[in-house]
Formats: C-alpha cells, structure tokens, sequence
C-alpha cells in the first residue's frame, strides 16, 4: 500500500514536469532552440495567480484563466523582443540568452518590496482536502494536478490534430522554410509558441503552488524537466509528459526506498541511463546523417 501511496505522489510532481517539459518541446519544435527559462516563466505564472488574488482580489476561477492569458502575452512579446532579434545566430547565444532571460526574471521578482523575498500560501478554494479509500490518501492538491494535466493534454492534442493554427505550427516544425514558401506565417506562429510554452508554464505554475509555496527560487525545478524532456524525447509532445511520470515516480520511490541524497541526483542518473540506451529518448524520432 506504501508503495501505491508513493507511486500517486510521484504521478502528480511528475506531472509538474511534463508541463514544464512541454514548454521545452514546443519551443524546440518551433524553432530548434531550448528556451532555459522556462522555470522562471513557471514562476512568474503563480505569482501572477497570487497577485491576482491577494492583491486585485479576483476570485480563484477567475484569477487562473487571467493569470494563463497574461502569460501567453508575456512570452508573446518576449519572443518578438528578445528572442526573435538573435534567431539565425548560433544555437548557443540563444540558449546563454534564455538562462539570462531567467535570471533577470527571477531577479525583478526578488527585487518587489515585501514580496519577492518571502514565501507566500496560493489560497485556493481545495487547501488541505483529502480522500482516503482502502489506506490510501488522495490530497485534492494531486487530484487537481493530475486531472488539470490530463485535460490540458487532451486541448493540446485537440488543437495540433483538428485546428489549422494547430496544424500549422506543426508544419512550421518540420520545415520552417518550406512552411513559408506555402504562405505559413512562420514568424507569428513562433511568437504565438512561446506564449503557448509560457501559458502552459503558468499552468504548473498554478498547480505547484498549493503543494509547496509561491517563491522567487521555484523556478529551479525547470531543471528536472529537462531531463524529463529527454527521456521522453526532445521533439515529442506526449514524450515530454511520459518523460516527466518517469522522473516524477523515480524521484518518489528514491526518496523513500534509496539512502538520503539519491532523490535529489534521481533525474539526472535516469537520464544518463537514458542517453545510452536509448539517445532519441523513449519517443524521440531516430536522425541519420549521411557522411
């Protein structure tokens, strides 16, 4: 039963790291660069959520979709402003330009008086709901984590399937140049991807924040979706949610059935393994390169 308990715990942080992860698909997929701010645009989502709330007073219900909307804005106009100016130059400057990105992000958050210094409680209307069936304990934190992925994996998979915006971003990832030449507005739909990425940031954001708290360092968790996005596979979406189940369930069974410390190395060792076994990761396309 033990085991069952902790296999619910890691299911639902394993589900923060597929959202997360899929923010570094969707930009890699777009424009074959990984966007190293990803944790920080997941932060800034929840203390978009708590200001909303604590601050304007707006109401749970209310203050999520206002929350998620302002940051797909945000990454909108970030990619316009920052990233697009350096695209074509080597993959490198954009990667060192996303982890400054996110310094300065967690910077200007730190830098708000009486709140970006302190660690504050997301007051959402499920705190500290519980079921228990059969000696199991279900938080309606992790309920609400697990399903929340589960519908937003269902509107992802709705709108890259049925949707011409949809179709068109994944036509854009194949071949940006062949997209343009067929009258794809490449450029737009990459703008309109990081604010995808940053809105689905938001979202576990928003979900984190009532397991642990709202703070200025929560962004360091982007760092074990990363190795969530290769497990799974750098360039596939569902990877990019199996890949963080996977870290997810290993960092829980680690931390209970392994020696104090393997937990916090869990990602990275499952990665290695990853990398030579299996280098396109479980769902990553194989590339062959002629010489």
């Amino acid at each position: 039963m033990q085991f069952v308990q902790l296999l619910i715990s890691g299911i639902s942080q394993g589900c923060i790291y597929g959202l997360i992860a899929l923010g570094f698909v969707l930009i890699y997929k777009a424009t074959e660069t990984v966007s190293f701010a990803q944790g920080e645009l997941m932060m800034l989502g929840a203390f978009a959520g708590l200001g909303l709330m604590t601050v304007l007073g707006f109401p749970f219900w209310l203050a999520v979709p206002a929350a998620v909307a302002a940051m797909a804005l945000f990454g909108f106009v970030l990619e316009r402003a920052v990233i697009r100016p350096i695209l074509g130059q080597p993959a490198f400057s954009v990667v060192m330009l996303t982890i400054g990105i996110g310094y300065v992000l967690r910077g200007l958050v730190t830098m708000i008086p009486n709140i970006g210094t302190e660690t504050h409680t997301l007051p959402v209307p499920y705190k500290d709901m519980a079921w228990s069936w059969a000696g199991l304990t279900l938080n309606a934190e992790q309920a609400v984590v697990i399903a929340a992925t589960a519908a937003l994996c269902l509107l992802l998979f709705a709108l890259f399937r049925y949707s011409v915006l949809g179709i068109a971003m994944q036509a854009s990832s194949q071949n940006q140049l062949a997209a343009y030449y067929m009258g794809i507005p490449v450029q737009r739909l990459n703008g309109l991807v990081w604010g995808l990425a940053a809105a689905v940031a938001s979202v576990a954001g928003l979900l984190l924040a009532p397991i642990t708290f709202v703070h200025a360092n929560m962004g360091f968790i982007g760092l074990k979706a990363f190795p969530a996005a290769v497990v799974g596979g750098f360039g596939s979406l569902p990877g990019a949610i199996v890949g963080g189940l996977v870290i997810g369930v290993v960092e829980s069974l680690a931390g209970f059935y392994l020696p104090e410390g393997v937990k916090d190395i869990a990602a990275y060792i499952v990665v290695l393994i990853m990398l030579m076994v299996k280098p396109n990761g479980l769902f990553g396309d194989k590339l062959r390169k002629k010489v």
